[in-house]
């Protein structure tokens, strides 16, 4: 149906095989993330999220203490830290795999000496000129993710004349820039970034076209959970977006992604599956 991307993903001393599409859950330590801002700020109640998503079925922890939801201001680093810090420290004694969701190169650094295993950078690496380093540093396996302009500014008018064809130039250039930094093709991911400078029909044009993407030989990671297209859509608020997450999922692995970044582990868990085993019946 579409080419195949490697079904491999080097995260440090670790490889995650993604013959089995994985779900990376989500924990939010934060008071302002557009779908449960507030809820796991205090550090106990962030570990016990993750630990409940572990046995919900996470393979992967994606653990950020600054928001990048539409409008986000940025946070200090010294706050992020103290966000982020003492949760990947408690969890780095289970064993699934934890990533750091930060465009800041000194949050990932202490992340990783931590215990965590992959940087999730929404700037693919642009934010932060020391960032490509420290993932090189301690072979990290790297989300580059695209975003047209930043949290605070990509949906005033995000445009494209070809919104996927667009994305995968993107991902070129960014996998230039990372092997020149000496990180490898085998530590790398790519996300599309879904709702991030992007409208309704962009959104639904990056899962309907998702396959395109494949062409470039690494791993596709998509994030649909919870977002705002799914309430255009269905004309729901961010807590009734289950079923509408549950489609986007289904849609994203029929069309090869590899990795589901989403907020409800053990629905979505169930959901890929199912679409994996219809997908690799054909």
């Amino acid at each position: 149906m579409f080419p195949e991307a490697s079904p491999y993903w080097q995260c440090r001393d670790r490889w995650l095989d993604l013959r089995s599409v994985a779900v990376m859950g989500i924990v939010n330590v934060t008071p302002d993330s557009f779908s449960d801002g507030g809820r796991f700020l205090d550090p106990e109640r962030a570990v016990a999220h993750g630990l409940q998503l572990i046995a919900d079925g996470a393979d992967i922890l994606d653990i950020g203490g600054e928001s990048t939801r539409p409008g986000a201001e940025p946070v200090p680093a010294d706050v992020e830290l103290r966000r982020v810090l003492p949760v990947v420290e408690r969890l780095r004694q289970t064993n699934v795999l934890l990533s750091i969701d930060t465009a800041k190169a000194v949050v990932a650094r202490a992340a990783l000496e931590a215990g965590a295993h992959i940087v999730n950078d929404v700037t693919a690496l642009r934010g932060d000129p020391e960032m490509a380093h420290v993932a090189a540093d301690f072979g990290a396996g790297v989300v580059l993710m695209h975003m047209q302009g930043t949290p605070r500014t990509m949906q005033a008018n995000p445009t494209y004349r070809d919104v996927v064809a667009e994305i995968g130039g993107f991902f070129a250039e960014r996998r230039q820039a990372a092997r020149a930094a000496g990180i490898a093709d085998e530590c790398m991911v790519f996300d599309p970034g879904i709702g991030f400078g992007k409208t309704l029909e962009h959104n639904l044009a990056i899962l309907r076209r998702l396959g395109e993407l494949l062409s470039l030989g690494r791993p596709v990671l998509v994030g649909p959970s919870r977002k705002s297209f799914i309430g255009k859509v269905l004309d729901v608020p961010v807590e009734d977006r289950l079923e509408g997450t549950a489609a986007a999922v289904a849609i994203a692995v029929w069309n090869g992604a590899a990795i589901v970044r989403v907020h409800d582990v053990r629905a979505m868990k169930r959901v890929a599956q199912m679409a994996a085993a219809i997908r690799g019946s054909l």
